[in-house]
């Protein structure tokens, strides 16, 4: 990607990420998952994105009214059980009480993996309604 950039975001159809950004195509690498969160396969293809392709910056972004805010695991697996009859009790949605939060631990985790070394990791919340992007500082060290 021309800027050496890979985006992790919520799979929202709400979130227009090249305007947000001021990207065009060729610029990023953009990740979706619901939620915009860090899980196993999107660690797989954060580190691919960079020891193969040069990404150097990680930007997570969760936003407002997200469909896994004060929800729990156990209320989705019920859901999607009723909803299809299969047992879904080994699901993990990744629900979030808090949105900042959600982001700052997603940022954490990935300024701590050992995978991705070097890598300028940053994220914020955006506003559904405003369309504003918010960066969200780390927590102060104690």
């Amino acid at each position: 990607p021309a800027r050496h950039l890979v985006v992790l975001a919520c799979m929202d159809a709400r979130l227009d990420l090249f305007r947000l950004l001021g990207l065009e195509i060729g610029d990023a690498h953009i990740l979706r998952n619901a939620g915009g969160r860090v899980t196993d396969d999107m660690i797989r293809s954060l580190v691919l994105s960079s020891t193969a392709l040069g990404t150097r910056e990680i930007v997570v972004i969760h936003h407002t009214g997200c469909g896994l805010h004060q929800r729990t695991d156990d209320e989705l697996r019920v859901a999607v059980t009723e909803r299809t009859g299969a047992d879904a009790s080994g699901m993990v949605f990744f629900p979030f009480d808090d949105v900042a939060r959600s982001v700052r631990d997603d940022v954490a985790a990935l300024r701590a993996h050992p995978l991705l070394p070097d890598m300028t990791v940053w994220g914020g919340v955006y506003d559904v309604a405003t369309g504003h992007l918010d960066v969200v500082e780390p927590p102060l060290e104690s």
